[in-house]
């Protein structure tokens, strides 16, 4: 029976254009529309800083050397009067504006209240915001050398150790530091999610030709006669949902090989990818049982398919990440497509097949709570 149903559903090509075709055009779309925001890296443009040091010690020059010598970015300084600070700033489009007080040195050295005047461009971004951060760093830096100090001296520090002391906690971390890095675990990346998303949607849907093939012999008359032969109780159904998990699991293992291939992602370790596909085949299979006892008709299958998918593909996050907290976010846990891309964001980051036991667990225990709950739905078919 699996093997003829399965020879039935390949030449029919409805199966071709919902679970592979389908898909694979939606993933295009959604890539087209959404792919430009799915950026691995920030550069951060160079960077114009207007700025006033009347100060006549070191400190406040050594700050603005520290500006301009920022690693992650290209920073220009442009020194002017302070009376020309502002108006620099807007007249040429810089980024940032600064002014020091001509007593900086002094008052940071001696503990006392400094206040430094930042004016932000018309064209403020991110650049302007990174800038006003490492001017706010070096600010505390040069303050926790003041502090050290002065606390050594109530101590009763020597006096020739002061120095070091301040040195070493205004040297501090730096300012700023740029590191790479990978994505933490359970995150896909925009791509990755689309094609995780759209391929755990459309499973849903493939499954259902076992369904289809079940409600088709029914109306047809061959299910009784298949019924009457001397066949094990179950195994009929067994076998059409044998032929829907199968459906489900190819066609979902195409997807995710080719979106990978077309969307330049990767979902890592093929063994924990494969029990992931598997689990989730199990899961919406599962569903198949529910409906073929609630509708009576084919047409009645699709329409109860269509819903069940689409309710647990949107509140899986299948075209956009669902955020919930409290109940309902543990509820939406237990949905199968949500657990189906967490699990791949885990094997994407280098989770192997240990790590993604959690979702498994999901999707498994989703696949017998819908078998049992299958049982006891009354059978709308027999009593028609």
């Amino acid at each position: 029976m699996v093997g003829n149903d399965l020879r039935q559903r390949v030449r029919d090509k409805s199966v071709f254009i919902f679970s592979l075709l389908v898909p694979l055009a939606l993933m295009a779309v959604l890539n087209l529309s959404f792919g430009g925001f799915d950026t691995e890296s920030v550069e951060l443009k160079p960077a114009v800083v207007v700025a006033s040091s009347e100060d006549s010690g070191q400190l406040g020059g050594a700050l603005l050397d520290a500006v301009g010598s920022l690693p992650v970015m290209d920073v220009t300084v442009r020194r002017v009067a302070a009376a020309d600070v502002s108006r620099e700033t807007k007249d040429t489009g810089a980024d940032l504006g600064v002014i020091l007080p001509a007593n900086f040195t002094a008052a940071v050295t001696s503990g006392q209240a400094v206040t430094v005047q930042v004016i932000e461009g018309d064209s403020a971004g991110l650049e302007t915001n990174v800038l006003i951060s490492v001017v706010d760093g070096l600010l505390e830096q040069f303050t926790a050398g003041t502090v050290t100090a002065e606390a050594g001296g109530i101590a009763g520090l020597p006096h020739e150790a002061l120095g070091g002391l301040a040195q070493q906690a205004a040297a501090g971390i730096p300012a700023l530091t740029l590191s790479e890095g990978k994505a933490s675990a359970e995150q896909l990346s925009l791509k990755g999610t689309l094609v995780a998303g759209q391929t755990g949607l459309f499973l849903l849907f493939t499954v259902g030709f076992g369904v289809l093939g079940l409600l088709a012999e029914r109306e047809e008359g061959t299910l009784a006669r298949l019924q009457s032969t001397p066949v094990a109780p179950g195994t009929i159904i067994t076998a059409k949902a044998l032929v829907g998990f199968i459906l489900g699991v190819v066609a979902t293992t195409i997807l995710l090989t080719a979106g990978s291939a077309l969307f330049g992602v990767s979902f890592g370790s093929p063994a924990a990818v494969a029990l992931l596909v598997l689990a989730v085949g199990a899961a919406a299979t599962s569903l198949t049982f529910i409906v073929a006892r609630l509708v009576r008709t084919a047409e009645q299958a699709n329409i109860v398919q269509s819903i069940l998918a689409m309710l647990l593909g949107i509140a899986g996050g299948a075209f956009f990440p669902i955020e919930a907290s409290g109940f309902l976010a543990t509820l939406m846990d237990l949905n199968p497509i949500a657990a189906f891309i967490r699990g791949l964001g885990i094997t994407a980051g280098g989770g192997g097949v240990a790590e993604v036991a959690v979702p498994v667990t999901i999707m498994l225990g989703f696949a017998a709570a819908a078998t049992l709950a299958s049982r006891l739905v009354p059978d709308r078919g027999v009593r028609a």
